[in-house]
């Protein structure tokens, strides 16, 4: 009489999905190293486009989403990379597209403070999500978007902050008119 053994069940690992938000307006090296970088701790990274109309965008955000993707297409460690645009509370956005994760990226300490607290109401507001921070590697800690843009307003060259395509779309939109 044959010995019939049980299939041992296959263990199933919950998939880790992250999710970093920006305005991205532009995408600048260093929110792609960070995107490189989180892609390596996530199965599925969401890159969130926040509308933010407050901080009145050079770019729209259907031209920021697209943005994103183009640039970061193919620069996945691991993780497949969604880009998708969000109008709502982060909490809501991060839920709704399944992650349990804020991927947040600090340039400096003076970062630090505003994220921290940032942090603390959206864990209020959502128990169950962790925010964790990486910092910007060292080439990138003086990028940010809106000192990107200020340098092509008045001229100067973006080149080293924004890739080619991005520094094409950025001083489009300026010669476009008044911002």
């Amino acid at each position: 009489m044959a010995v019939r053994r049980k299939a041992k069940p296959v263990a199933t690992k919950a998939e880790r999905v992250g999710f970093y938000p920006g305005t991205f307006d532009p995408v600048t090296f260093g929110h792609l190293d960070i995107i490189v970088r989180a892609s390596g701790l996530f199965d599925r990274l969401i890159v969130g486009v926040a509308s933010n109309p407050g901080k009145v965008p050079l770019l729209s955000l259907e031209e920021r989403i697209e943005m994103v993707r183009a640039e970061s297409a193919g620069l996945s460690r691991q993780a497949v990379i969604e880009v998708v645009g969000f109008d709502t509370l982060l909490v809501d956005a991060v839920r709704a597209h399944g992650a349990t994760t804020i991927v947040r990226g600090l340039r400096a300490v003076s970062d630090f403070d505003f994220e921290a607290q940032l942090s603390g109401a959206n864990r209020r507001l959502a128990p169950e999500l962790e925010t964790i921070f990486l910092l910007a590697s060292e080439q990138h800690r003086s990028t940010a978007s809106r000192i990107v843009k200020e340098i092509a307003r008045l001229g100067g060259d973006i080149r080293g902050f924004v890739p080619q395509n991005t520094v094409r779309l950025v001083l489009s939109k300026l010669a476009d008119g008044p911002t």
